[in-house]
């Protein structure tokens, strides 16, 4: 899918400040831009501004046009973007995003990794992940907006894969023996 040139409170599926943009891509308004900068689409991090009616107004934010991290206001932030309009760009770029309060990368052993990708195949290398709890979390991050997330063991053994959302491994009979993701958290 090619980006759009402009995104408005249409392509939204929440707007406003009475829903929470934390840990969902964010569409800015295009005067919150810095000059030269055409990328309206962000993954929201964290921020007193983050949730729904929220206290304060800050925002965390990465671009999914350029991978940089930004500080804006909630004002600035028109909604949440519908998944089926996130372009391919985008997602590849989303892919890369490791859960919020993932452990430091030099300090600990990975024991997944997570990857992603496109209906055409196309991929980026994948995430390490420290633990299961960071594997839900990028499942959680991932699945409304990818077309297959995996999430894998250290020997490369896929233990979790979902296609369009849907859970393909582990089958039926082998959840309760995977403990990366719950059925209902999934």
């Amino acid at each position: 899918m090619n980006e759009k040139e402009i995104y408005t409170k249409k392509d939204c599926i929440e707007a406003g400040s009475s829903c929470s943009i934390k840990g969902k891509v964010a569409v800015l308004n295009r005067e919150a831009l810095a000059p030269g900068d055409e990328g309206q689409l962000y993954f929201c991090l964290c921020g007193n501004g983050a949730a729904a009616n929220p206290p304060g107004c800050a925002v965390f934010l990465v671009s999914l046009h350029t991978g940089a991290f930004s500080l804006k206001r909630r004002s600035e932030v028109i909604g949440v973007l519908k998944p089926e309009l996130l372009p391919d760009s985008a997602k590849l770029r989303l892919s890369q995003i490791r859960p919020i309060r993932a452990l430091e990368l030099e300090r600990h052993e990975p024991k997944y990794s997570g990857r992603c990708s496109l209906p055409d195949g196309g991929y980026t290398a994948g995430v390490w992940l420290y633990s299961e709890q960071e594997a839900r979390n990028y499942i959680e991050i991932q699945r409304r907006y990818q077309h297959r997330v995996m999430i894998c063991n250290r020997d490369d053994f896929c233990v979790l894969e979902m296609v369009e959302g849907k859970l393909l491994q582990p089958a039926q009979r082998e959840r309760k023996q995977v403990r990366v993701a719950s059925d209902k958290e999934i």
